[in-house]
């Protein structure tokens, strides 16, 4: 009797024996089994790694910012012809101003002129009041007055005394001439034995003393000449001096009366009756009519290259006037300094003051350059940086840069970037503190 085969119910391979048989057979698994086994063991493992260096691939790396690709503007860095020029907004202003002071302070008794009028040289614009300044005045020229008397009187005497000098000299020649006279005449009575000696030898003496008064008078005359030529000079500058005082004290009441210093327009005169004035306060200025000339506030990126001599062009209306760059104000304020530009010919008629004309100023030449749109980008980086775009147009790199100069279209690449280069011409507000842009 046979004995049965053990049943191992676990091997699920094998399929029940067939009756009649002398023993059970193993089955062969079929080649789908096999396949699909092998997938699960070693296929699952593989799609588990391969997902996790995808995973690491797609985390973005330290400094890197992900953004939509979309928000982007792109530009090439191109060779192009780069016009070295920068447009301004320009101010209308008059070529001169003079201002006016109050030379005496006073309280306003009358305004005769209005502001923006046309005023020509002397024209009264104003008048003051002072009552202590006219009584200080008046006793001033009181003073002066009587220190002129005085000199007067040393004039006076100075000539009186060389009248009198001139006077004993005088009579000191005709002595002598009628001494040497009389002595020629006794010389000949003695000769005819008609005169002692002695009689003769008193008028050779007379004339002897009436010659050497005559050569003391003379002596002194000469020295009191010197000394009243120089006290005479001090004199006439003395008096100058005091006529000198004396229109200053003059001219300050004068100074009462505000005029126009010279002809003009009369502005930011706004005088009102009764109003207190100190000395030396602005009360106004006159601008030349029909001469002005355009200032214009620059940003302080161009102040090293606008310089005094720069050729310009202003648009007024349909008409293109040149002008030269004749004044840079080196100061800056508010990140801008200030241009005077004059016309080369005379403008056309009708500019007022304040009117705002466009301006565009040469810097250089027209030539050939590697070049950039000037946008947004420049506003963070400030030229010395910029994001360029990976071959694959999914990434971008901060790179290092220089720029040169700048038009409103334009800005020049001097190193950092070649020609060809995809870069990010939008705003890097959103990323100035990123090296790495991914781009999704």
């Amino acid at each position: 009797m046979d004995r049965p085969v053990p049943h191992n119910s676990s091997n699920t391979d094998t399929l029940p024996s067939t009756p009649g048989s002398g023993m059970d057979r193993a089955v062969r698994p079929s080649r789908r089994r096999i396949v699909v086994r092998c997938a699960l063991r070693y296929g699952v493992p593989l799609a588990i790694v391969a997902s996790l260096v995808a995973g690491w691939r797609l985390v973005p790396a330290s400094g890197t910012l992900s953004v939509p690709h979309e928000q982007l503007s792109l530009a090439t860095v191109s060779s192009a012809p780069f016009l070295d020029y920068l447009p301004v907004r320009a101010t209308v202003a008059p070529l001169n101003v003079t201002y006016i002071d109050a030379v005496q302070g006073g309280e306003v008794a009358e305004v005769v002129a209005r502001d923006g009028a046309l005023v020509k040289k002397g024209d009264i614009l104003a008048r003051l009041t002072n009552p202590q300044l006219q009584l200080d005045v008046t006793s001033r020229e009181a003073q002066i007055a009587s220190q002129l008397g005085a000199v007067s009187a040393q004039r006076l005497t100075l000539q009186q005394t060389r009248t009198t000098e001139e006077t004993q000299l005088a009579e000191a020649r005709y002595n002598l001439l009628k001494a040497q006279r009389e002595l020629s005449i006794r010389e000949q009575l003695h000769g005819q034995g008609f005169e002692s000696d002695a009689n003769v030898q008193s008028y050779r003496d007379e004339a002897s003393y009436y010659n050497q008064r005559l050569k003391r008078l003379e002596g002194a005359l000469t020295q009191d000449l010197k000394v009243a030529d120089r006290q005479g000079t001090e004199i006439d500058e003395e008096a100058q001096r005091l006529r000198s005082n004396l229109d200053v004290v003059e001219a300050s009441l004068d100074a009462l009366v505000l005029r126009a210093p010279l002809p003009g327009r009369l502005t930011n005169f706004d005088l009102q009756p009764g109003q207190s004035l100190k000395a030396g306060d602005k009360i106004g200025q006159i601008d030349s009519e029909g001469l002005y000339r355009l200032d214009a506030d620059i940003d302080e990126f161009y102040l090293g290259r606008v310089a005094v001599g720069e050729r310009a062009e202003a648009d007024l209306g349909n008409t293109k006037i040149p002008m030269t760059v004749s004044r840079v104000h080196p100061q800056v304020t508010n990140g801008q300094f200030r241009a005077e530009l004059t016309f080369d010919k005379p403008p056309p008629g009708g500019l007022r003051r304040g009117e705002s004309v466009d301006l565009r100023i040469t810097l250089g030449e027209t030539h050939r350059a590697l070049v950039l749109p000037n946008g947004a980008w420049l506003e963070v980086s400030g030229g010395s940086s910029a994001f360029v775009m990976a071959s694959n147009g999914r990434a971008a790199d901060r790179v290092s840069i220089t720029s040169g100069r700048r038009n409103p279209e334009q800005v020049e690449i001097t190193g950092g970037l070649h020609e060809g280069d995809q870069v990010i011409v939008s705003s890097y507000t959103s990323y100035k503190n990123f090296n790495h842009l991914a781009i999704h």
